[in-house]
């Protein structure tokens, strides 16, 4: 594999499997995983613990007062092999799974302040190159010379059932339906922000994963990866 590092870009709908191909593509081309989704949900749990936001709407004002406390950082789980999302030092990669920040997450995200202040951390990690991060903006917005930009969709139904069950091995009471109107709901959310909407880069690969597996959406990148690294 080469020795030229470059920066990876994995923008999509919700659900897509984003996460699990970056971890999956970071791993094997031992980068540095920066997952900007979980970013916006720690904003967005920090924002429902201190009562910032009343029946889904945000209290903008508050909330931009105090973005210079938020810090967010990602660690290594050597035992499991997984990143886990730190919000000023403390472990809430679970809590930020949860469907109450999955239902105000995009209100949260779509504040300019925001995602300027997400976009200056994830930039400052990613300076070094050698990163592959996922999002909705990162191909568009917080990385745009990225090397490789890879635009994920699947089916919406399929992307519920995915989600669905992800959430329920976490032992936590949700009904399907419940998740297939919070994947709608998001999905017009994203692409309809008036902040960075959702939208593939004009130089983005789309993938299409609906009925691909975890290794053979893997496989595809990693050749994409290689192509870009001069590595045919």
């Amino acid at each position: 594999m080469s020795g030229k590092k470059i920066v990876i870009a994995v923008d999509g709908f919700s659900s897509c499997g984003k996460s699990t191909l970056a971890k999956a593509l970071a791993c094997k081309l031992q980068y540095i995983y920066i997952d900007s989704g979980a970013m916006y949900r720690a904003v967005t749990l920090y924002a429902l613990r201190n009562g910032m936001i009343e029946n889904g709407t945000p209290d903008k004002k508050t909330l931009i007062a105090n973005l210079d406390k938020i810090k967010i950082s990602f660690r290594l789980n050597p035992g499991k092999g997984e990143n886990l999302t730190f919000l000023n030092d403390e472990n809430i990669e679970n809590e930020i799974r949860e469907p109450l920040v999955s239902d105000n997450v995009s209100q949260v995200s779509a504040i300019g302040e925001v995602r300027r202040e997400m976009v200056k951390q994830q930039q400052e990690m990613g300076k070094n190159r050698g990163i592959v991060m996922d999002g909705r903006d990162i191909g568009t917005v917080v990385f745009p010379d990225a090397e490789l930009k890879i635009f994920m969709t699947a089916d919406p139904e399929i992307r519920a059932h995915r989600r669905y069950k992800e959430i329920i091995s976490k032992w936590i009471d949700v009904s399907f339906e419940e998740v297939q109107q919070n994947i709608a709901s998001r999905d017009y959310l994203d692409q309809n922000r008036e902040e960075s909407p959702l939208k593939k880069a004009d130089d983005a690969i789309v993938l299409d994963n609906s009925y691909m597996t975890p290794q053979q959406q893997l496989d595809w990148a990693v050749e994409q990866a290689n192509r870009k690294m001069g590595d045919d």
